[in-house]
């Protein structure tokens, strides 16, 4: 038990109920090392400055001197998985045209013809093509980025020495992602999300899964603040009251590793510690909100006296999940199947790679409004175990007006918990900007997360402009 005595360093307080890790330690399915392990570290208490959210100039450094260095999660390789297929990523006023080459490499052009700059694919488009053509004067690349043909060609003799490659982000793959990075001095991906963090996602083996749905809509706030929406379970309690029942909100576990990710486990299958005296352990099955119910056809398990919920759960979404899915979960822990394990890969994923809460988000800010994201929901299967095909979704994008409950294949209840999380956010950009108070005011644990994400995007705040160079970014 984690219970207060005497006086406590900043960083060290934690709600009195058992930990996350007591919790899961009682599972019949153990956790893996990934999963049973801690990792906190007190960032200090200072108010973090509201400017960040409120101010335009302050977006605008973001945009020269962070989104320019970092890696970003461009797409699934599944999203192109033959030669010619391609797929746009847009970030600010940045895009790419992330397509496969015949030998079977990714690469990740700069979308824009190097004679009048047009596009030469539009924006939030994915699709087939032998070549990259440009629509207004027919200069056309291949698709490695070389040049293919130049239209009157007589008159740009000036142009043969000139190197006319497309430049091009560069590329990793990692879990079946595809990563992109304009800057060709960063790091690589694996010592940007550093050892241990690699370690954790490595052990997912998220290339052995599929996007179902995808889902994406625009909120009128910061893509900061909009994040951080996601960040803690502390606000579970005034905005999701219908999970508390069968959700540890207070004693959720908060990690961060290195600059560039973090973490919490919130465990599900046991009724938060404010509400232990108002439900049972056959109320949290009543309880649970899955973001795939779909997966269990309905199915309620039968409830013995004594026996505990979280386990009945585990051993049940275990065997509906395997057939529901045509996998095999039996090397999966309890844990696993049953808690929500959201890390953010700064700047803008997040990945949730659970069974039970089995997502993606990914924020962009809008390049022409500083309060303005772009927020998608992506949620992930594992692949049948017999190879059979299965197609990756593609994007149904929502109306301001609309519920995440409308998009088709969205589970109703998980739908209502997106709107609870994202109906917040047009009160508390406009609160921010109406406030008297300079800054925010954070939980030293509970909030670490916001703290470690906001500390990050400090550090590359201060630091030198670093505009796309093109020569650099061309292959010779």
């Amino acid at each position: 038990m984690n219970v207060e005595t005497g006086m406590l360093k900043p960083g060290e307080a934690r709600h009195p109920a058992e930990s996350t890790q007591e919790i899961i330690a009682q599972d019949n399915v153990k956790a893996p090392e990934w999963a049973a392990s801690e990792h906190y570290e007190y960032l200090g208490s200072e108010d973090i400055s509201k400017d960040r959210y409120i101010d335009p100039e302050f977006a605008k450094g973001e945009f020269e001197k962070m989104w320019t260095r970092t890696w970003q999660m461009a797409c699934r390789e599944d999203h192109i998985p033959e030669a010619g297929d391609y797929y746009v990523y847009d970030i600010g006023q940045y895009s790419f045209i992330v397509t496969r080459c015949e030998n079977g490499d990714i690469r990740a052009h700069f979308n824009a013809c190097l004679h009048r700059g047009t596009k030469l694919k539009p924006s939030g488009t994915a699709g087939f093509a032998n070549d990259l053509k440009c629509p207004f004067h027919g200069w056309t690349w291949n698709l490695d980025g070389s040049m293919k043909e130049l239209p009157e060609k007589w008159d740009f003799s000036h142009t043969e020495k000139r190197n006319m490659c497309l430049p091009e982000a560069r590329v990793e793959r990692l879990g079946g992602f595809v990563w992109v990075n304009m800057d060709p001095e960063a790091p690589s991906l694996e010592e940007y999300f550093g050892p241990e963090a690699m370690a954790h996602f490595n052990a997912w083996k998220l290339e052995n899964r599929y996007i179902y749905l995808h889902v994406q809509k625009s909120y009128p706030a910061n893509w900061k603040l909009t994040m951080e929406a996601f960040m803690e379970a502390y606000h579970v309690g005034d905005t999701h009251p219908q999970v508390q029942p069968a959700n540890g909100d207070v004693n959720s576990q908060y990690d961060v590793y290195g600059d560039h990710v973090n973490r919490f486990i919130s465990t599900l299958g046991v009724v938060s510690p404010k509400l232990r005296d108002k439900y049972s352990e056959a109320d949290i099955i009543e309880n649970f909100t899955l973001g795939d119910s779909s997966s269990l056809g309905g199915t309620k398990p039968e409830f013995k006296e004594g026996d505990r919920a979280r386990q009945i759960m585990a051993d049940m979404f275990r065997q509906m999940f395997e057939t529901a899915t045509n996998t095999d979960l039996s090397h999966v822990s309890d844990t696993e199947l049953l808690d929500t394990y959201s890390y953010t890969f700064f700047p803008n994923l997040f990945l949730f790679p659970g069974i039970s809460l089995p997502m993606i988000y990914r924020f962009r800010p809008d390049p022409k409004d500083h309060r303005r994201t772009i927020y998608e929901v992506m949620f992930m299967r594992p692949k049948p175990k017999d190879g059979s095909y299965v197609e990756t979704a593609e994007v149904q994008i929502l109306e301001d007006h609309q519920s995440f409950a409308e998009a088709e294949g969205m589970d109703p209840g998980f739908g209502v918990i997106l709107d609870q999380d994202t109906d917040n956010l047009y009160a508390q950009q406009e609160g921010l900007e109406a406030s008297a108070k300079d800054g925010l005011t954070l939980a030293d644990y509970q909030e670490i997360r916001i703290r470690h994400f906001e500390n990050t995007i400090d550090k590359y705040m201060a630091m030198e402009p670093k505009r796309p160079n093109m020569k650099a970014l061309q292959r010779t």
